[in-house]
């Protein structure tokens, strides 16, 4: 262990790991941005990497004009070996070029800044897991913004094409601006032909009066277990959740035959009656969390200075307890606005589908593939625009600035 903790092998090791994951990331851009593959070529990136981590590891001693020239002779090295190349090509070209020339520039630099304070002969134990830690960091930030980032742009692209172009080449996922309006072309269809305002309306009524008969029963609910004392009260708390135990397309036929004998199914009504089934459960057991830390000194202190138990509860917790409620809204929101299996299950008639029905809907043969893709960009914004209005609540302490100094 006491080996690898040496500069001059953490070092290095740590370069051509990120080489690998800079070239990786350029490589992907570039073949989603152009409509042509590039392939990263992992000996030549490592290689790329040693050389530049070992000797950014030594730089720090050299005076500024001795640095420049030995980042001039890394960046000349490192674009020679070009780790990154067209699978057509056999020769270099300017974009490749071009490519290489970034990945020198992005490597030389993060490496300087990254490594330029490593020891090169010893590491002490805080030091050598203060570096891999950053390394892991900056891995899974570009990993994860990676996992999210490519579905949506490809989905996004996809629905900006044709149906010649995608039968030329599917994975050309390229923008081409000449088309002009022309371009949103599937989006105009999908409202035009598809009757999808209708589903965002649906889907938007749904969800909303989900959120509130939700809060409507989970936050009287939840202050109960969190503030009052009654028998069961402890198993009732822990067996809030036992209702998720029990999957839900066990209970699909049950639901199916009991809608259908009271003439709820294909009804907009028998949405609104399950939806919060499934939802207050899960916003009792976060509510009651919440609750709990709105300290109870406030709260005896209104019921002293005469409130009522009501009042106590409008006027004081749940101002208190305001960005929870938000949260849990959002969450029940985001559950009611993305739910399927009810929704494929017990809507038929279009004219009162919702929103993921819709989009079901589309994945068909006879529909355009960019029209599915259309409705899944559609169907995932409004929840991505709201998450981004409401995040400030979200950030925001439960009891910050409830105890006046």
């Amino acid at each position: 262990m006491r080996s690898i903790r040496k500069g001059y092998i953490l070092a290095p090791f740590l370069s051509a790991l990120w080489a690998i994951t800079i070239v990786w990331c350029l490589s992907i851009i570039s073949s989603f941005s152009t409509g042509e593959a590039f392939k990263p070529n992992f000996l030549l990136t490592s290689l790329s990497g040693l050389t530049v981590g070992l000797i950014c590891s030594r730089i720090k001693g050299y005076k500024k004009n001795h640095k420049l020239g030995i980042f001039l002779l890394l960046f000349v090295a490192v674009v020679v070996l070009s780790p990154i190349t067209r699978l057509t090509d056999k020769y270099f070209n300017n974009l490749e070029f071009f490519l290489n020339s970034f990945f020198a520039v992005i490597l030389i630099i993060s490496a300087s800044k990254i490594l330029r304070d490593i020891d090169f002969y010893e590491l002490t134990r805080h030091q050598f897991e203060d570096y891999i830690i950053k390394f892991l960091t900056n891995f899974g930030y570009i990993f994860f913004t990676a996992i999210v980032a490519i579905p949506f742009y490809v989905m996004v692209m996809t629905s900006l094409k044709n149906q010649s172009e995608l039968l030329l080449n599917p994975l050309n996922f390229s923008i081409d601006f000449s088309k002009g309006y022309d371009l949103f072309r599937s989006y105009t269809e999908l409202f035009s032909d598809f009757n999808f305002g209708s589903y965002i309306i649906t889907s938007f009524f749904v969800s909303i009066i989900t959120v509130i008969i939700t809060l409507l029963f989970a936050i009287p609910g939840a202050y109960a277990v969190a503030r009052l004392r009654f028998k069961g009260r402890g198993i009732f708390s822990s067996s809030i959740l036992l209702i998720y135990m029990v999957p839900l397309i066990v209970l699909a036929l049950p639901i199916y035959v009991g809608f259908s004998l009271f003439g709820l199914r294909n009804s907009v009504l028998g949405i609104l009656m399950i939806y919060p089934v499934t939802t207050i459960p899960v916003a009792l057991y976060m509510l009651q969390g919440y609750f709990r830390t709105v300290p109870t000194e406030i709260e005896e202190s209104g019921l002293m200075d005469g409130l009522s138990r009501i009042s106590v509860i409008l006027k004081i917790t749940l101002p208190l307890s305001l960005p929870s409620i938000i949260s849990v809204s959002l969450y029940v929101f985001m559950i009611a606005w993305n739910e399927f299996l009810l929704a494929f299950m017990l809507l038929d008639d279009p004219s009162k589908f919702t929103i993921t029905r819709g989009v079901a809907m589309l994945d068909s043969s006879e529909v355009p593939r960019q029209h599915l893709m259309a409705g899944s960009v559609v169907a995932t914004i409004p929840v991505m625009l709201m998450f981004l209005l409401l995040e400030k609540y979200l950030r925001q302490g439960l009891t910050a600035g409830s105890i006046k100094g």
